[in-house]
């Protein structure tokens, strides 16, 4: 499981992060453009409206000179520069938002495409609910990420189209509301500095939250069997009040240094502002619609300060969610690396372990100089205690993990010298747990690949003696297979599988247990189609049930990661050592 974080995330790191949502930017880098245009107009519109305003109250407003035309003219001019105002901000808004969700869905399949890539000991490491979490938590948060950016950016061009508005009309006054922005910056060093912290807290509790929530709906049939509801409950709580507890952790920094000191210093501003321009007053006359204009001013100038602190926190967050994504697309634990120098084809099938040692944590070993040989068109069966390391030798057939020590052949060549898509094409794998994708049965046989004919997935379904059940559902091979497989027994989705593999016709067929889930009449009933799979085909089964693998031309019994038994049933019963017990032992049971 992935460790908390539970620091600060450094300023360096923070700018790293926003340079590199930047260069995912990149492709849609004109429509960001020309939104920045359109926010730099819209800029200039606020500043010049209050100026329309200004000129009616100091020209006609006092002097008694409003007439009916006069008042016409001043609200047809504002109308329009209002209207302007909004046909800016809608293209403004427009652009911005589509090429923001543009980027964060080009982050998110990144991202997706990424963990395809990803080895197996990554996702033995990382909850699937940590993962779940920044594919769908954190890359939502990078889309508000950028609309807080495009606020902040309008921000800047207000408070500088503002203040340099206010510095034409007196640069004393103006000038004295730059000495607030010192004291605004060091608010906002502070805010980074803490609220990163409490928002990289905030997400590895929420990837615990969707981590505790997955593990409860994925396992609920075992939850209510063991009635486990009230301890999930109580843990389910626990975590959420965690969360909740970084949450206000936020809202009570935000509601001290975000709003009120921003409002505090604008009435600061508001009135000293107002005290200097009664000052001058009383040397020199000063029109009442320079200082309305010039007190809207300095509203722009603070309003969006007010608006960018209080999103700050939303900043922060995309910040985080950001270094989070890139812990995943920069994480080196991809799938072992093929070294292909030339294009191979696997024709025969001949599997050749050679002092063979691996670990998954590189430290431990499970597999202890494993050397064996299968010849094409041979089976080899591997038993063992749990524990034993049978699995480990189909993960390694399969390239699920690299090796460390030894070399694994194919057809007398190096595993690592085939192409990744030869190697999924020509060896079939049937695991325990028979996996249903949501679709129809007939993809569920064929994957999705368009190449298989109709015919060929019939001629698949007929071999594994699934024909018929098919054929009896409502719409046949049409038939819609709801998440996870739901509605279909364990034996059912078993043989589909069977089907699956038998329709790529592979030269090399991977059994892990296929049998385990699988009721006696059922597993009576594929048993031929079993040994029609494995003619003419090597076979590598794992077997639990060891009455299945008796026609095995050779068995291998792995005890502690290290082959201490090898031969036929026959050899080993006679041999009288652990094969012999563990067949002895279930025979008695199944009597």
């Amino acid at each position: 499981m992935e460790t908390n974080k539970d620091t600060e995330i450094p300023l360096k790191e923070q700018w790293a992060v926003i340079k590199r949502l930047f260069n995912f930017a990149k492709p849609f880098q004109r429509m960001f453009f020309s939104a920045i245009v359109f926010a730099l107009i819209l800029a200039i519109i606020n500043v010049l409206l209050p100026r329309i305003l200004q000129v009616f109250i100091d020209n006609h407003l006092k002097t008694n000179t409003a007439t009916l035309n006069v008042l016409l003219f001043f609200s047809v001019l504002y109308f329009i520069g209002t209207l302007i105002k909004a046909i800016v901000w809608f293209f403004q808004s427009y652009l911005y938002n589509y090429a923001s969700l543009k980027t964060y869905q080009h982050i998110r399949i990144r991202l997706f495409e990424k963990l395809h890539t990803q080895g197996m000991s990554y996702f033995d490491r990382v909850p699937a609910g940590s993962i779940v979490s920044r594919v769908t938590n954190d890359t939502e948060t990078l889309f508000e990420f950028w609309q807080v950016f495009l606020m902040l950016l309008t921000g800047v061009f207000a408070i500088l189209s503002s203040f340099l508005a206010m510095f034409q009309i007196d640069q004393q006054i103006a000038l004295t509301n730059l000495i607030y922005l010192p004291l605004l910056l060091l608010i906002i060093a502070y805010y980074q500095k803490f609220s990163s912290k409490i928002f990289r807290r905030m997400r590895e509790r929420l990837s615990q939250l969707n981590t505790k929530l997955n593990e409860t709906i994925s396992g609920m049939q075992i939850v209510q069997q063991f009635k486990q509801e009230t301890r999930l409950i109580n843990e389910f709580e626990a975590v959420n009040d965690a969360y909740l507890e970084t949450r206000l952790a936020m809202i009570k920094i935000n509601s001290i240094l975000l709003g009120p000191i921003i409002n505090l210093l604008y009435t600061v501003a508001v009135a000293a502002s107002l005290a200097f321009f009664g000052f001058k007053a009383s040397f020199d006359p000063i029109e009442i619609g320079l200082v309305f204009v010039f007190t809207s001013y300095i509203q722009a100038f603070f309003s969006p300060m007010t608006q960018m602190m209080d999103f700050l926190s939303t900043f922060s967050d995309g910040i985080v969610a950001g270094s989070r994504i890139f812990a995943i697309l920069d994480s080196q634990e991809s799938e072992p690396k093929q070294q292909v120098t030339e294009e191979r084809e696997i024709k025969k099938g001949k599997i050749e372990f050679r002092n063979v040692t691996f670990s998954y944590d590189g430290q431990h070993p499970v597999l202890n100089d494993i050397s064996f040989t299968v010849n094409p068109g041979e089976t080899i069966a591997v038993v063992g205690h749990t524990g034993s390391g049978k699995s480990s030798i189909i993960n390694l057939l399969m390239r699920f993990y690299e090796f460390q020590e030894g070399t694994i052949l194919i057809d007398d060549q190096d595993i690592r010298s085939f192409p990744r898509k030869e190697l999924q094409g020509k060896i079939g794998l049937v695991l325990q747990d028979a996996f249903m994708f949501y679709g129809t049965i007939e993809e569920n046989i064929r994957l999705f690949n368009q190449s298989i004919s109709d015919q060929e997935v019939l001629a698949a379904a007929k071999f594994v003696q699934i024909d018929q059940f098919i054929k009896n559902l409502s719409n046949g091979y049409q038939t819609k297979v709801l998440e996870g497989g739901a509605g279909l027994s364990s034996g059912q989705k078993q043989l589909i599988s069977f089907a699956r593999t038998i329709v790529t016709q592979p030269k090399i067929l991977v059994l892990d247990e296929a049998t385990a889930t699988i009721d006696s009449e059922t597993e009576q009933l594929i048993q031929a189609g079993l040994l029609k799979m494995q003619e003419g085909r090597t076979t590598v089964a794992i077997a639990h049930r060891l009455s299945t693998i008796k026609q095995a031309d050779k068995i291998l019994v792995l005890d502690k990661g290290v082959i201490v038994e090898r031969g036929n049933h026959e050899d080993l019963l006679a041999l009288g050592g652990i094969y012999a017990d563990m067949y002895k032992l279930q025979m008695n049971k199944d009597f």
